[in-house]
């Protein structure tokens, strides 16, 4: 009788844990943890940026905040399709909610918030110390994955007070060079790293 009861309680959890996560509407600083079942390679956690949007392997950028983690897996399924027989069988879920954060309060001066999406082995937003470097933030991140296109990752910087974006070019491959900026260039609160995923033959 009492494993009956643990295992009806069971159920009646998991149905409910089920039932939030498809209601929930998701936030920008979620972290999403996306499976392809045909192809386990692709599986990994993507953090939500503060415009609503994920990157993911085959499927690009995809508009996931303020939408159902059913909605975003449909959505994935349908970008990748084309790289399928048929369309993937895609399960997305809440890995993680964004950190909530008092009223008025800060980070402190000895952190600062960085983030990292697209091809890294742990992308995510980061928090690390001021006068962190690119490839230093890049170690950080566990490196880059097989799929990266080392010679296109982008350094994305918006100017707080005209709050334009300016895009920076980065070679891992060379560490620099004419149309690349430095892996001893130092990051600033806020700065976006995007590692591509690689092309074929590239």
């Amino acid at each position: 009788m009492i494993r009956f009861l643990t295992a009806v309680l069971f159920l009646i959890g998991s149905t409910s844990a089920l039932m939030a996560q498809d209601v929930y509407s998701i936030k920008p600083g979620d972290t999403l943890q996306v499976e392809v079942l045909e192809d386990p390679s692709l599986n990994r956690n993507v953090l939500v940026l503060p415009d609503g949007s994920i990157s993911f392997p085959m499927a690009g950028t995809v508009k996931a905040g303020g939408r159902s983690v059913d909605g975003v897996a449909n959505t994935l399924s349908e970008e990748m399709a084309g790289n399928f027989a048929v369309a993937p069988t895609v399960l997305v879920s809440v890995a993680a909610l964004a950190p909530r954060s008092a009223p008025g309060a800060a980070t402190g001066p000895e952190r600062m918030n960085i983030y990292i999406l697209g091809e890294a082995n742990t992308p995510g937003r980061k928090e690390v110390l001021p006068g962190t470097t690119l490839i230093q933030f890049l170690a950080e991140a566990g490196g880059l994955s097989r799929f990266a296109a080392e010679k296109r990752i982008q350094l994305r910087r918006v100017d707080p007070k005209s709050k334009e974006e300016t895009v920076y070019r980065f070679n891992y491959r060379t560490m620099g060079g004419s149309d690349s900026i430095s892996g001893t260039t130092v990051l600033v609160p806020g700065d976006v790293i995007v590692v591509p995923e690689r092309r074929l033959f590239e």
